[in-house]
C-alpha cells in the first residue's frame, strides 16, 4: 500500500510563555521567531503569486535557439504499435467483434444494465459488515457474473474486503511480469433534489440511439464495462495469453478508497510482490483536440492531496458586548490572508506539466508562436524558461497545473445570532505540486497565517506543534489535518532512457487504436503527451505494485451533451457516454492485451 504518512513538519518548538502582559508588541516577536524558524526556501516559495503583466513589445523571441531543437528531441513520438505474432487473430477478432453492429449492440447493452446497479459510495460509509449500504455491490457482483459467464468460469476469482473484486487470467509464461488492469465499480451518489435536471432518470442506463445516460455511465463503469467485455470476447475467440492479466476492481475510489484499493493494494503486493506489474492502467485523462492537433494525454502523476482545518477559539459571551473582532471575524481575517497570498506558481523541467506543453509545443500548430519559440528554447535555457512561465500562467487552467492550490471550502461558526461564537472554523482543500509536499504544504499554510496570530493576540498549534504558547492569549489559532487524509504526490512514472519502454508501448497502442478505430494510418494522426492529474485516483494505493503507472481512459476527454458539459457529465447532473467511445475503449483493451502479450521489452 501507498505511504500516505506524512514527513516530519518543519516547525519550530514551543515558545516559552513570559509574564510580560498581552502586548501586541510581544506577539509579532513571537511571530517573527517562529517564522524565522522556518526554513528559508519555504518563506521564499510563500510570496505573493501576483499575475504577471505580458509586455509584446521587446519581448524576447528565442527564435533562434528554438530553430536548432527538434520536435523529436521536444516530445518522441514511437509508431503506431499492432501485434505481429497475434496479427491474423487480431484481424480475425476486428472483423468478428469490434466492427460488428451486434457487437455495438451488446455493449451498449452492458453497460446500461450496470449503470441500472445504484453503487453509490458515500464519504461517511462505515466498515463494510457494518454498513448496509454496501450491500448493494453484491448485486453488482451478481450482474458481472451472469453477464460475463466465460470470465466467471476460466479467470481466477477473489475478493478483498467483501466487495473489492479481483480476477487473473493466468497466462502460460510465468516469467513475464503480468499487466495490472484497475477500475472502480462505485460512482458518486446522485442528489435527490437534482433528479428532475436529468434529461434521463439517473439509474435507467438509457440509450439515446447515440449516448448511454446515468450515473457511473463515464465514471467508472464504462471503463469496467469496457474491460470486462474485452476479456469475453477474446475467451469467446479461444485467446490464451502468455502473459497474465489481473483485474482489480475498487469499491470507494469517490469516497478515498480506504474500503476497496486501500485492501486491495497491499493484498495484490503481498500475492504478485513490489514492483510484481509491468505496468498499470487506470482512469484518466483521454483525448482531444488542442490547438489544431489531436493529444491524448496519459496521466503519469498525480498532485498530492491535502485538507487543512484552520480553527479558531475565543471567548463567548453575550452580542451585546462584542469586542472588535469575533472569533469569526479573526477566521475571516485568516481567509483573506491566505486568498492574498496564493502559493507561486512555477514553471519546473521536472514536472509533468511541462513535458505536456513541449509536446503542444512540437506538434500543435495553432499554438502562440511566442509561447512555442519559448517553450522549444527553455530546454537549456533558463530565460527562456521563465518566459513561458510568464505566457502559460496568463491562462487559469496552466496557472492551478503550476502550483500548489487551495479552495476554501467549508466553514462552520456561530450558533446564536445573540451569542459570541466561541468557535470557528474553515477547510482548505490543497492539491499539491509534484515537486512538493505535504509537509511544506503545512508549513506554508503555517508560515501565513503568523501574522494574523500575532494581530489578534492568539496562541498557535500547527499539525501537532506548539508554535506560539502563553497564558494571557485572547484566543488560540490550531491547524490540523482534516478528515485525517494526507497524500505525498505520486511517484512520476519514467518516460525516458532505460525505464521508459512501457510508456512508449503504451503510447504505441494509443496510436494504434485511434487509426483502426477511424480506419487511417500513419504515427501523426494522434500526438501522445504525458500529463499530470489534478485529483486522485485508486492508484494512490498502488504506488508499490509498479513503477508504470498511467491514467487514461481511451475516449474523447471533452465530449458532452449539453451547454458546458464537459467530461461527459461525470460527478454532476446529466452523466452519459458516447457508445461510439465505448466500442473505441474495447479496441484499446483489445490492442493493449494482445501487444503486452508478445512484448519483449518488459
Amino acid at each position: 500500500m501507498a505511504d500516505t504518512k506524512t514527513d516530519a513538519l518543519p516547525l519550530p518548538p514551543s515558545v516559552p510563555a513570559s509574564a510580560t502582559g498581552r502586548s501586541q508588541r510581544r506577539w509579532k516577536l513571537l511571530a517573527f521567531a517562529a517564522l524565522a524558524s522556518l526554513p528559508l526556501s519555504y518563506v521564499h516559495a510563500r510570496s505573493v503569486a501576483k499575475p504577471f503583466e505580458v509586455e509584446a513589445e521587446g519581448q524576447a523571441t528565442f527564435a533562434a535557439a528554438a530553430a536548432d531543437v527538434s520536435n523529436e528531441a521536444l516530445c518522441a513520438q514511437p509508431g503506431a504499435l499492432l501485434p505481429k505474432k497475434h496479427d491474423v487473430f487480431y484481424n480475425a477478432y476486428v472483423d468478428s467483434v469490434v466492427t460488428d453492429e451486434d457487437f455495438k449492440k451488446r455493449v451498449i447493452d452492458l453497460l446500461s444494465g450496470a449503470v441500472q446497479v445504484p453503487t453509490e459510495a458515500f464519504d461517511d460509509m462505515g466498515p463494510v459488515g457494518e454498513e448496509p449500504r454496501w450491500e448493494i455491490f453484491g448485486e453488482f457482483h451478481a450482474y458481472l457474473d451472469k453477464k460475463f459467464p466465460l470470465i466467471t468460469k476460466t479467470l481466477k476469482k477473489s475478493t478483498v474486503n467483501t466487495y473489492g473484486l479481483v480476477y487473473e487470467w493466468t497466462g502460460t509464461d510465468s516469467s513475464l511480469l503480468p499487466i495490472l488492469l484497475t477500475a472502480h465499480q462505485d460512482v458518486v451518489p446522485v442528489e435527490p433534489r437534482t433528479v428532475a435536471e436529468w434529461v434521463h432518470p439517473p439509474y435507467s442506463g438509457y440509450f439515446d440511439g447515440e449516448r448511454i445516460w446515468g450515473r457511473g455511465a463515464s465514471d467508472d463503469k464504462s471503463s469496467l464495462i469496457a474491460i470486462m467485455t474485452t476479456i469475453e470476447t477474446l475467451l469467446e475467440n479461444n485467446f490464451t495469453p502468455a502473459r497474465s492479466v489481473v483485474l482489480a476492481f475498487g469499491i470507494d475510489e469517490e469516497a478515498f478508497g480506504k474500503y476497496g484499493a486501500a485492501t486491495l493494494g497491499p493484498a495484490l503486493e503481498e500475492t504478485y510482490g513490489k514492483d510484481g506489474f509491468a505496468l498499470l492502467v487506470d482512469e484518466g485523462g483521454g483525448y482531444d483536440e488542442h490547438e489544431g492537433a489531436v493529444f491524448a494525454t496519459p496521466a503519469i502523476a498525480e498532485k498530492g492531496y491535502l485538507d487543512v482545518r484552520i480553527q479558531v477559539d475565543s471567548p463567548g459571551g453575550h452580542s451585546s458586548v462584542p469586542p472588535p473582532h469575533t472569533t469569526i471575524g479573526i477566521l475571516a481575517d485568516a481567509i483573506v490572508q491566505l486568498e492574498e497570498e496564493p502559493f507561486t506558481p512555477k514553471l519546473s523541467r521536472e514536472e509533468p506539466f511541462y513535458w505536456t506543453w513541449k509536446c503542444y509545443a512540437a506538434y500543435a500548430p495553432n499554438i502562440d508562436e511566442d509561447l512555442r519559440a519559448a517553450i522549444k528554447a527553455s530546454v537549456s535555457d533558463d530565460e527562456a524558461l521563465k518566459e513561458a512561465e510568464t505566457l502559460l500562467i496568463t491562462e487559469k487552467l496552466n496557472r492551478v497545473n503550476l502550483q500548489t492550490t487551495q479552495a476554501i471550502d467549508m466553514i462552520n461558526g456561530g450558533v446564536k445570532s445573540n451569542a459570541l461564537p466561541e468557535q470557528a472554523y474553515v477547510v482548505v482543500n490543497h492539491r499539491i505540486l509534484t515537486q512538493s509536499s505535504v509537509a511544506e504544504t503545512q508549513a506554508l499554510d503555517t508560515s501565513r497565517l503568523l501574522p494574523i496570530a500575532a494581530r489578534h493576540n492568539l496562541t498557535v498549534e500547527a499539525f501537532g506543534k506548539t508554535i506560539i504558547d502563553a497564558p494571557t492569549a485572547y484566543g488560540h489559532l490550531n491547524l490540523s489535518v482534516a478528515f485525517g487524509h494526507a497524500l505525498n504526490p505520486a511517484p512520476v512514472t519514467p518516460i525516458a532512457g532505460s525505464e521508459a519502454a512501457p510508456y512508449e508501448f503504451l503510447s504505441g497502442v494509443i496510436k494504434a487504436t485511434y487509426n483502426g478505430h477511424r480506419n487511417i494510418e500513419g504515427d501523426d494522426n494522434i500526438v501522445v503527451a504525458p500529463s499530470i492529474s489534478t485529483g486522485n485516483t485508486d492508484t494512490q494505493y498502488y504506488w508499490n505494485l509498479t513503477k508504470h503507472i498511467f491514467r487514461y481512459n481511451h475516449s474523447s476527454g471533452r465530449k458532452g451533451k449539453g451547454k458546458g458539459q464537459v467530461f461527459g457529465g461525470a460527478h454532476t447532473v446529466n452523466e452519459n457516454t458516447e457508445a461510439d467511445n465505448l466500442v473505441e475503449k474495447v479496441r484499446f483493451f483489445a490492442l493493449l492485451i494482445l501487444n503486452a502479450d508478445e512484448s519483449t521489452k518488459f
